[in-house]
């Protein structure tokens, strides 16, 4: 006597759709996760006034970069690291040299470049020269002996006579400055972190079979 026994439905096809279900579903909680938590950085960023520029630093990438897998994964970062870093825990910042940090007033202008002028550049863009004035109490200062154009900003006087000419604080010296924190990554990677099970509970009933 030969006895055939069969499963209805197939027990082995089924535990094969499950475990497609469930790449899916994990792979998707996760291609989701990593885009919400890269658009709240972002937001966070551009909120705090830093700029569309610095907050564009945040990236995405997925893994596997195509199928899907149970142990797909999400990366959020910065192309920026130290200046988000520095936002995100509010260092206390020294000279390297031990000296003092210049802090340039809106008489100093911005760098070609776009971020914060430094004394240097600031002598050769104007021409002018930089002179140290020590004060006991509050930040000492580096001055310039110019005038103030239309945009605020001191440029060398063009009139022989001196006229318009005074003594414009450029920039401001200080041994070390605390940053205020502005950012709290850590929020938004937490909450990211702790919807993931609903996540894949979600897409593992919408994949599933």
């Amino acid at each position: 006597m030969r006895l055939k026994v069969t499963f209805d439905p197939d027990l082995v096809a089924l535990m094969q759709a499950e475990i497609a279900a469930g790449e899916k579903a994990v792979s998707a909680a996760m291609r989701e996760a990593g885009t919400s938590l890269k658009s709240a950085w972002r937001s966070q960023i551009t909120g705090a006034g830093l700029g569309t520029r610095l907050g564009n630093s945040i990236r995405l990438a997925s893994f596997p970069k195509s199928g899907d897998s149970l142990n797909a994964a999400a990366l959020v970062w910065s192309k920026a690291p130290v200046i988000i870093g520095a936002h995100d825990t509010g260092p206390l910042i020294r000279s390297r040299n031990g000296f003092w940090l210049a802090i340039p007033t809106p008489a100093a202008g911005k760098s070609a470049k776009g971020g914060r002028i430094t004394p240097g550049e600031w002598e050769r863009r104007t021409g002018l020269r930089l002179r140290f004035v020590f004060r006991r109490r509050g930040p000492s200062l580096l001055v310039a002996e110019g005038r103030l154009n239309t945009k605020g900003r001191a440029v060398a006087s063009r009139s022989k006579t001196g006229r318009g000419l005074t003594t414009v604080p450029i920039f401001l010296l200080v041994p070390q400055v605390k940053l205020r924190k502005r950012l709290d990554l850590a929020r938004d990677a937490e909450r990211a972190v702790d919807g993931l099970p609903r996540r894949i509970v979600a897409g593992w009933r919408t994949f599933g079979p």
